[in-house]
Formats: C-alpha cells, structure tokens, sequence
C-alpha cells in the first residue's frame, strides 16, 4: 500500500481530514488505519487561530486520532522564527489569535496587543474576528521599526460553506499600509517543515495535502513526497497545468489513497497509461483515452502532460478535452 513506504503522515487540516466543522467522508477511517499500522501522524496547519489543543479536541470529536503534541502550527513555526530573531523575553505584537499568543509565551516571549509597548516584532495570523483596531497597531509598530512576520500567506481557506479570505490576503493590510513584506514561517516556506521535523524526528515523512502553492511546493522545497487528494482546494485542472514546483509525487481522491497501492502510472507505446486510460501528447494537445476510476486518467493525463511540458507549463486549452473526457 502506498503508506507502507512512509513512517510519519505530516497532515494538512483544511479540505484534507476536515471542512469547516465536518470531516471529509473517510478521512477520520483512514487515518485511524493508518495509526495502526504504525504510522506517526502529524498534523500540520498553516492556520495560526487555534491551539493544538482546541484543534486535537476538535480531531478526536471527527473521529480522528489525536492529541495536542501531533499538532504542529504556523504559529509554533512563527513562534520559534521569532524568537530566534529578538531578544529573550522581548514584547512581540499579536495580529491574530489565542494560537499565536500561546505559541509565542512558549517560547519565553511576551505578546502584546498595542505599537505603544515598542514591540520587537509583529506577528500576524488568521482570527475570524480581527479588528481594524489591531491591524493598525499592527501597521504603527511595523512602520516604528517591528519586524513583520506572517504566520502564512495563504490567500483563502476552503469551508464547508465555500471559499473565504485567508490569512495571506488579510496581511495585505499590514504590508500595503506599510509597504513593508513578512517573512513567512508557514507552507510553503521553511519554517514550517522544519517545526515539524523537529517535532516528530520523522525519518520518511509523507506530506499530504489539498493546495499545490503551499503543501505540494512546500514538499518539493523539502525535497520530500507528497499526495495530493482533490478533497479541497486543487482541483484536475490545477494539477495539469501546475508547474514543476508544484507537481505531486502522488494523486488520490482523497486520504483512503494511503492504502491503495501506489499507482502504476507507466510508459508505453502509445503514451502513458494507468488503470483502464492511456493518455498521450499530440499536436500540443493531451490525448486521453479509456475508462475506468478518474483519478488513474488523471494520472496518467499528468504523466503525458508533465512530460511533454518540460520545465514549463501546459495551456488550459490544450488539456481542456482530456478534462471533458475525465468528466470534468
């Protein structure tokens, strides 16, 4: 099965093992089959708004195995990004939640909510009730001289109730008043990775997630695997014309992947094939044939795609029909 291969899962939460308050069909069943295997599971967030405690309790009521030390956060990552950066104790403003403020106490830093206390840094990440009023002690203390942190820049978040802003378009705020850029300690950017490395000591993690701009290319940052499940925000077409960067090692409909074999995604003859579908580039257009589960011609769509393309990226138009044939 293809988590034989891996002994740690690094998990992202949102539109992977849940949506909103609900959990994705099957994912809580996958995940505890894989703890029995004896698989580590982490689960790794860019959300910065909760504590790993709130959030394992909010796992373990889904149905998933859980406790607060399998949580790792942006805000953990930010937290010690910091705090490797200011001096011991230092006051650092908080724009964003109870996550963010625990993360950073921690850490032996002091979080404040007002540019008066001359913070050494500021700290923004994702709140549902973020003021105005905080966002601009956000911005004077990042205009007196704080160093300005992202906890992530992810520009939206999928829900159970459709697409909303993430914390990567509400840090615009900050950074447009100021014109001044965070840094980001959350996917895909190092920090994150290398919290949850330390955190878990995985040897042959598996990162899985839904997004190609922050759980694939953050793996591929790494230079570790990754699945991706079509639970979330990547759909197909994303995935056919996504670039080398944010290419997956792996594709599942969604986290009951972990135990299906490894898909036999092979080159022959007449193109690649996978399952019951071959797929093949011709005259600058994808070619896909057969039948069978979606997800194999996916794979083998990618493989023909990804192969013909190189090191650029493939035009929606050209992959259009193979979309239509997939039913999509």
């Amino acid at each position: 099965m293809l988590v034989d291969a891996y002994d740690t899962l690094l998990l992202d939460l949102d539109g992977v093992v849940y949506l909103g308050r609900h959990a994705v069909p099957g994912a809580p069943e996958a995940l505890r089959k894989a703890r029995d295997l004896g698989v580590r599971l982490a689960y790794v967030t860019n959300n910065a708004s909760r504590t790993p405690g709130a959030i394992a309790q909010h796992l373990s009521h889904l149905g998933a195995p859980a406790t607060a030390s399998d949580v790792v956060t942006s805000a953990q990552a930010a937290a010690r990004l910091v705090a490797e950066h200011v001096p011991a104790g230092a006051a650092v403003l908080v724009v964003g939640g109870m996550g963010l403020r625990m993360a950073l106490r921690e850490h032996g830093l002091r979080p404040v909510t007002t540019a008066l206390d001359e913070p050494a840094a500021v700290v923004q990440g994702f709140a549902d009730n973020l003021s105005y009023g905080l966002l601009s002690e956000g911005a004077l203390a990042v205009s007196q001289g704080a160093w300005f942190v992202a906890a992530n820049r992810d520009t939206t978040m999928p829900t159970d109730r459709g697409t909303l802003p993430g914390n990567g378009s509400l840090s615009r705020v900050i950074a447009t008043a100021t014109g001044v850029e965070p840094a980001v300690a959350g996917k895909p950017e190092p920090p994150l990775h290398r919290e949850s490395m330390i955190r878990t000591r995985a040897q042959r993690p598996l990162v899985v997630g839904d997004r190609l701009d922050t759980d694939i290319e953050g793996a591929n940052r790494a230079g570790v695997d990754s699945l991706l499940v079509l639970t979330g925000v990547a759909g197909p077409l994303d995935v056919l014309t996504a670039a080398p960067h944010h290419r997956p090692t792996h594709i599942a409909a969604d986290l009951s992947g972990l135990h299906r074999p490894a898909a036999g995604v092979r080159r022959g003859t007449a193109g690649w094939t996978c399952g019951g579908w071959t797929a093949a580039w011709e005259d600058g257009e994808l070619a896909l044939t057969g039948e069978g589960d979606s997800v194999d011609g996916l794979r083998a769509a990618c493989a023909a795609t990804w192969e013909a393309v190189g090191d650029g990226q493939a035009d929606e138009d050209a992959v259009k029909a193979a979309l239509t044939a997939l039913g999509r």
